[in-house]
């Protein structure tokens, strides 16, 4: 993937541009259309959130750290990244009722993923939740 150049800022992105923005996006949208779930329904939503928000996220974090070429995110990139990743922290979090207001690092949660195998695992082992019961 090569270099991309934004509009007339001349600012340049990584070819994962676009993909980064839709999945910022995704997550802005899914954030502000939250109604939390039945608790009979949480662990089922909040799955969800870790498969279907974080774990997106997080593998293109992964693909691009492992491309045969040289990936350098611009700062636009990794700050939508972030942003893309907490919103789906929270999501998952605000599940079971809790206000997390999550800062997560992409490269640490990339970096438990490749270790738990799991990204399930890894959303639980980052928040403690869902509280044991």
């Amino acid at each position: 993937m090569s270099k991309v150049t934004d509009g007339d800022e001349g600012v340049r992105h990584s070819g994962y541009v676009h993909r980064i923005r839709d999945l910022a996006d995704e997550a802005r949208v899914t954030r502000e259309s939250f109604d939390a779930p039945h608790p009979d329904e949480a662990d089922e939503r909040a799955l969800r959130y870790a498969r279907d928000g974080v774990g997106p996220v997080v593998a293109l974090y992964i693909e691009a750290r492992t491309a045969a070429w040289d990936v350098e995110f611009s700062g636009e990139e990794l700050r939508l990244l972030h942003r893309a990743l907490n919103d789906w922290f929270d999501l998952y979090a605000r599940c079971y009722g809790v206000d997390l207001d999550a800062s997560f690092s992409i490269r640490e949660t990339a970096e438990m993923l490749l270790k738990t195998h799991n990204v399930h695992d890894t959303v639980q082992l980052q928040t403690c939740l869902p509280p044991r019961r």
